[in-house]
């Protein structure tokens, strides 16, 4: 049987949701769709601009409105990092698709956020140096993630070994 449940890709900024998402498409033929890029342009405005407009508020009315409205069958979809944070996020993925953590140390993902500081389109959570941001945040986060998640997966190797890690928690899953 051909798995086209949506498979939804949660965890921290730099855990490599969008990278992951797009070479897990690739492998399984599904369609990538990346919440913050889509409702990027759709409000035409950057994270940042819509969280001092509106408000960090407002800003996740968007992103629960975004997450219901890119949700399609055989779709790989690449969440923000603190999608999680709303209750109904959290029911709305498990119950509409498989739902991914991509888990990384602190270490690793401060390292990418400090190597590719222009994909972090995010404004800071807590005005702190990006490792102290990335442990608070992960800190306050990770129970949710793994309340979230079908499957959790080690995040810290290349795209493809973690691709590979996904498919392989998928296959067992059906197997069982």
């Amino acid at each position: 049987m051909v798995m086209t449940q949506p498979i939804f890709l949660i965890g921290a900024r730099g855990c490599g949701k969008t990278t992951v998402g797009e070479a897990l498409t690739r492998a399984c033929g599904f369609a990538f769709v990346d919440t913050d890029q889509v409702l990027q342009a759709r409000a035409q405005m950057s994270v940042a601009d819509i969280v001092t407009q509106e408000g960090w508020e407002g800003f996740r009315a968007r992103e629960t409105a975004t997450l219901q409205s890119v949700t399609h069958p055989s779709t790989v979809i690449a969440t923000g990092g603190g999608i999680i944070l709303a209750a109904c996020n959290r029911e709305f993925m498990r119950s509409h698709g498989v739902v991914i953590y991509l888990k990384a140390a602190v270490s690793v993902l401060s390292g990418r956020l400090e190597a590719f500081p222009e994909d972090a389109q995010r404004p800071t959570l807590t005005g702190k140096p990006i490792s102290e941001e990335v442990r608070e945040v992960l800190a306050q986060r990770d129970a949710l993630y793994r309340e979230t998640a079908h499957h959790i997966v080690d995040a810290s190797g290349s795209p493809e070994q973690v691709v590979n890690e996904i498919l392989t928690a998928l296959q067992v899953a059906r197997a069982s």
